[in-house]
């Protein structure tokens, strides 16, 4: 699984800053501040595009306040006759909560039905997807855990 986070190399960088007229030193300013505490307000949620054409889920970014965090936590979307996006397996552990709706959750050749209030915890390994063939969107909290001590 992808983290969402790029990383360039040292001849980008300095194209970089040469473009936005800056020191390349300039452009790791506050990479090593870890607040004790970030806020993410409803409206200020970040979403992220994954998995496009393949699937439709809506991603939004819980924690992206908080640089050099352990977890990586989304709050999905999953609209209905969401089936398209293969299963796939990623490096680390997750964690979902069904907060609105049903959806299907394949695991490893096996498919377990989860409504509001189920929650599971697995290790990402193995191929799994979420499938929401129902008639309204669901609401999931996931939670993403790479095995490297990393938000996956």
């Amino acid at each position: 699984m992808k983290n969402f986070r790029v990383t360039p190399s040292l001849p980008a960088l300095g194209q970089i800053a040469a473009a936005l007229d800056t020191p390349v030193a300039d452009l790791f300013k506050g990479l090593d501040e870890r607040p004790r505490l970030v806020i993410v307000r409803r409206d200020e949620r970040q979403a992220i595009q994954r998995d496009k054409p393949r699937s439709h889920i809506r991603y939004e970014s819980l924690a992206y306040k908080r640089p050099d965090r352990s977890m990586d936590p989304f709050l999905l979307t999953v609209p209905p006759d969401e089936t398209k996006r293969p299963a796939m397996p990623h490096e680390g552990e997750e964690f979902m909560l069904v907060i609105a709706g049903r959806v299907d959750f394949e695991y490893d050749g096996e498919t377990y039905k989860l409504s509001a209030g189920d929650s599971l915890y697995f290790d990402g390994s193995a191929k799994h997807r979420l499938v929401n063939g129902y008639k309204k969107a669901a609401e999931v909290l996931c939670v993403f855990y790479g095995s490297n001590g990393q938000g996956a």
